[in-house]
């Protein structure tokens, strides 16, 4: 299976070898190989954020103190704290304290990151080949991360207490950050271009293609992601004791449902392995029309508080 969030690219032999001989390759591969690649510009804050959950000691209180020298980012996270998909008690908080309290110092520091990239990939200014590339990711992220929503929440619907352990709130966040790396390689890209090379966008595109899940895996790992993160990202099993159902089963389900919605040609050689439960989930979303499922999508999206 391509990576997830590479679904619309189709697959180009002679392309791909152009790509692995090129000189813009060797770059990319030398940068991801010795774990050099350039790490998306994220605010000091969301930085420091990331280093203070490495450490045990770290407290509600240090987390909230961190965020507060960031007010923009302060609101997204009382935001997204009071919002439908993460209240689950539906209770209003009006502070940052009691909003880092409610969602955990891990779910914030996975939040602080997805709002960061997803505002770089928008605000970004790189060429406008680039800003194309990652504005269509950024959608397309948000367009798996919502469909993942939907895939749990019809699992804990059929089977509550079965797949209580999946959370619709983790899965939006694995889905927004699952092709992280693009903008790694797409920044390589432009400063590649911008020192006086050349290489073709098709060619280049196909780089992405193969190297992003690996490119993704790094930078979640650096950033100490966990490993349904790191599964999703490179779409590959990395648990040695998976639950029946993994957020790599969840990604995996949701990016066939998007391909069926899309009527990709590639469908048809795109096997997911699932069990009873997953095959009446699938079902269940596919048999819904278009509008009814793209109203569904928006519906969690703006529900996120993203």
């Amino acid at each position: 299976m391509n990576h997830l969030s590479f679904y619309w690219l189709p697959d180009n032999k002679q392309l791909l070898i152009q790509a692995v001989e090129s000189e813009f390759a060797e770059l990319v591969e030398l940068s991801i190989n010795s774990g050099k690649i350039t790490l998306p510009p994220i605010p000091n804050v969301v930085l420091e954020i990331q280093k203070m959950t490495t450490d045990e000691t770290t407290t509600v209180f240090d987390v909230a103190n961190c965020l507060a020298d960031d007010p923009s980012l302060a609101a997204v996270v009382i935001r997204i704290a009071n919002s439908v998909v993460f209240n689950r008690r539906n209770i209003t908080c009006n502070d940052l304290l009691t909003a880092v309290s409610r969602l955990g110092i891990m779910r914030v520091r996975d939040i602080v990151t997805a709002q960061s990239i997803e505002q770089l990939k928008h605000s970004i200014n790189l060429s406008s080949a680039c800003n194309k590339i990652l504005v269509h990711s950024a959608t397309v992220s948000r367009e798996l991360g919502a469909t993942m929503v939907l895939v749990v929440q019809a699992f804990k619907e059929l089977e509550p207490e079965k797949y209580q352990y999946l959370e619709q709130e983790k899965a939006l966040l694995v889905g927004l950050l699952a092709d992280i790396g693009l903008f790694c390689l797409v920044n390589e890209y432009h400063v590649y271009l911008e020192n006086g090379n050349y290489i073709d966008q098709q060619i280049a595109m196909q780089i992405f293609h193969s190297r992003c899940s690996e490119t993704s895996h790094l930078v979640l790992k650096h950033w100490g992601f966990d490993e349904d993160f790191l599964e999703v990202c490179c779409n590959k099993e990395i648990l040695e004791h998976p639950p029946e159902v993994s957020y790599l089963d969840v990604a995996r389900i949701s990016n066939h449902l998007l391909m069926f919605r899309k009527q990709d040609e590639d469908i048809d050689d795109h096997d997911v392995e699932i069990n009873t439960t997953g095959a009446e989930v699938l079902f269940q979303l596919s048999n819904l029309s278009n509008t009814d499922f793209q109203s569904k999508l928006r519906a969690v999206i703006n529900a996120s508080g993203f």
